[in-house]
């Protein structure tokens, strides 16, 4: 039987060490990983930091723990608060932190 893992105590963990952190990010895998259809990762980013623009192995969604952020995908973008799920569109997009935040990224692999 797999552990519990707290997303509230992590989510607070990750923070502190992307404020830490030369590059203003932390990210780490909670469940699946790289060689399992499933996947999601905590990342944390420090406010003015984000992920510059990339697409996505498969469908994708993106649920916002602390923080605010804008998904950004071309001429459109969407604003995430603290609570929202936000899918992530099929297209190259990109991630912004506004506020010192963190998401939860999970990613279903295409077959």
């Amino acid at each position: 039987m797999k552990t519990t893992v707290s997303l509230v105590d992590l989510a607070e963990t990750e923070l502190a060490r992307a404020i830490e952190s030369e590059n203003g990010r932390s990210a780490v895998t909670v469940q699946g990983g790289r060689d399992q259809q499933l996947r999601q990762t905590l990342m944390a980013m420090r406010a003015g930091e984000g992920l510059a623009e990339h697409s996505s192995p498969g469908e994708a969604t993106l649920q916002v723990l602390i923080g605010r952020v804008m998904l950004r995908s071309g001429e459109q973008s969407w604003p995430g608060v603290v609570g929202d799920l936000l899918p992530i569109p099929a297209a190259s997009h990109a991630l912004d932190a506004v506020e010192d935040s963190v998401v939860l990224l999970t990613v279903v692999k295409a077959v």
